[in-house]
C-alpha cells in the first residue's frame, strides 16, 4: 500500500537515480544532473516509464517496486515483447512532488514513453497524473492510498490498482468489529503527519464513529519521527481498547518495534500497512491485526506463478508493493494486445468497459468506469503462532479475503457518495 511520502522528501538529501531496462538487461547511468544521455525513444521499442521513491523511509517499499518491474519486463520481452516490439523500462527514483512531475514529462515528452507506472506518494501522484493528462498518457498508480486521488482530484488519464484508504480501513475494521474491538472502545491513534496520513484518520475516524466506537485520542507524528517513546509514554497513561497506526513506511517498522520493547498491554491494530514494514520490525516484535492488498500466500495460480519467478531472480518473496507494480504492468500489456494499439484513448476505453483483470488472487477483478479504480479482494494480517514460521518472511497470517467470496467486490470500495469523482 503506500504508506506514502512524507512531508516533503526534498529534505532527505539524496541521489536522483534512474535505471534503464533494455530487453532484460538493466543499464544505470548519470549526467551532471543526475540524468543519463538516452538517446530518444526509437521506433522499434515500447517505452514504459516507471517512477517510484527509491530514498528516503519510503525507499525499501520502491526497491520492491522496481525489483517487480524489472522482471515483468524481462519476462515479456523473453516471451517475444509487446506488438512483436521490445519493452524497455526507465524507471526513476521519484524523491519528491516537484522531482516526480518534472521526471514524468522528461519520460513522455524527451523519452516517448507510451504509459506510466508507480509512485507510492499520493502527493506526488497528483502531479505526475496531471503531467500524464497534459500529454494524454496513461498513468497506472500501483501504491498510492489516498482518497482524493479517486475523488476531487481524479483524473481520466489515471487508473488505481492500490486500493484507497477507506477500503484499507474497511477491510480492517471489518475484522476488528468481529473481535470486539470497536463499537463502545476508545481508541488512540498515531498518525503520519502529511497528506496520506491525514486522509487515512480521516477515513478512520468516519469508521469507527459510524460503528459505535471513539477516536478518543490522535497525535499527529512527524514522518522523520524515529523515537516513538514520548508517544508510548501517553498511550500508557491513556489505556486505550485498542491502538491504532495511521503511519507510513518505516514509522510502522520503528513503532512495532519499540511497542514490543515497551510491553504495553493494549492491543495494536494498523489501518494502512506493507508488508515489509513487518519485515523490518521482525517476528519477535510483531503483534496486531493490519490490513493488505496482497501476500505471497495468497492461493491463486497467478500469484503463485509470481511469487515463484520473484524468489527465483531475488532469492526472497516479493511484498505488497512488488504485487501493485506487477499487476499494473499485466493491466497494460493485456489492454495493449487486445486492442492491439498503443492509443491511450482505446486502453482507456477497454479498461472502462470492465474488462476482467488478474490481480494475482482468487477473484478477477475490474476497473470501474467512473473513478477507475481497481475492485478486487482484501486481506488482513496478524501473527502465525510461534513456531509456525518457516522462514524470516514466514511470520505473517494470511486472514481470508475481505469481501467474502459471495459479497460484490464493491461492497468495501468508496462509494459515489463518499468519494465522488467527476472527470474533466
Amino acid at each position: 500500500m503506500e504508506q506514502d511520502k512524507s512531508k516533503d522528501s526534498s529534505s532527505i538529501a539524496s541521489p536522483q537515480r534512474r535505471t534503464v531496462l533494455k530487453a532484460g538487461a538493466a543499464a544505470v547511468g548519470a549526467s551532471a544532473l543526475g540524468f543519463p544521455a538516452i538517446v530518444k525513444a526509437q521506433s522499434d521499442k515500447i517505452i514504459i516509464g516507471h517512477l517510484t521513491p527509491r530514498t528516503g523511509f519510503l525507499g525499501p517499499m520502491g526497491e520492491y517496486a522496481v525489483m517487480s518491474m524489472n522482471l515483468a519486463v524481462e519476462e515479456l520481452n523473453k516471451a517475444g515483447g509487446l506488438l512483436g516490439r521490445q519493452v524497455t523500462l526507465i524507471s526513476e527514483d521519484s524523491v519528491n512532488p516537484p522531482t516526480a512531475s518534472s521526471k514524468a514529462q522528461r519520460l513522455l515528452e524527451r523519452d516517448g514513453a507510451a504509459v506510466l507506472i508507480g509512485e507510492i506518494s499520493s502527493a506526488s501522484a497528483l502531479g505526475i497524473a496531471q503531467v500524464a493528462q497534459r500529454n494524454k498518457k496513461l498513468f497506472m498508480n500501483s501504491g498510492c492510498n489516498s482518497d482524493e486521488l479517486r475523488g476531487k482530484s481524479c483524473n481520466k488519464f489515471m487508473f488505481h490498482v492500490e486500493a484507497a484508504n477507506s477500503t484499507y480501513v474497511k477491510a480492517c475494521g471489518r475484522t476488528l468489529l468481529q473481535n470486539g474491538l470497536i463499537k463502545g472502545k476508545k481508541l488512540y491513534a498515531l498518525t503520519a503527519d502529511y497528506a496520506f496520513g491525514h486522509d487515512l484518520l480521516r477515513t478512520g475516524k468516519i469508521f469507527v464513529s459510524a460503528n459505535g466506537g471513539t477516536i478518543a485520542n490522535d497525535e499527529l507524528v512527524p514522518t522523520d519521527a524515529t523515537d516513538f517513546s514520548p508517544y508510548l509514554l501517553k498511550i500508557r497513561q491513556a489505556k486505550p481498547d485498542l491502538v491504532i497506526s495511521n503511519l507510513a513506511g518505516n514509522q510502522i517498522t520503528n513503532f512495532i518495534k519499540q511497542y514490543s520493547e515497551f510491553g504495553l498491554p493494549f492491543p495494536m491494530a494498523g489501518f494502512g500497512f506493507d508488508t515489509v514494514a513487518a519485515w523490518g520490525a521482525g517476528a519477535d516484535n510483531f503483534a496486531g491485526t493490519w490490513p493488505t492488498t496482497w501476500h505471497h500466500d495468497v492461493d491463486a495460480p497467478s500469484a503463485k506463478a509470481f511469487v515463484a519467478a520473484f524468489i527465483k531472480k531475488y532469492g526472497k518473496p516479493p511484498e505488497n508493493q512488488a504485487w501493485g507494480e506487477y499487476v499494473c504492468f499485466r493491466s497494460v500489456v493485456q489492454a495493449i494486445t487486445e486492442t492491439k494499439s498503443l492509443d491511450t484513448m482505446k486502453l482507456i476505453e477497454y479498461f472502462e468497459k470492465g474488462a476482467p483483470i488478474d490481480a494475482l488472487k482468487a477473484r478477477k477483478g475490474t476497473y470501474r468506469a467512473w473513478d477507475h479504480q481497481l475492485l478486487q479482494e482484501m486481506y488482513t494480517l496478524s501473527p502465525k503462532p510461534k513456531g509456525r514460521a518457516k522462514d524470516q518472511w514466514d511470520f505473517l497470517q494470511l486472514g481470508p479475503s475481505v469481501p467474502g467470496p459471495n459479497e460484490s467486490l464493491e461492497s468495501i470500495a468508496p462509494t459515489m457518495q463518499e468519494n465522488a469523482c467527476k472527470f474533466t
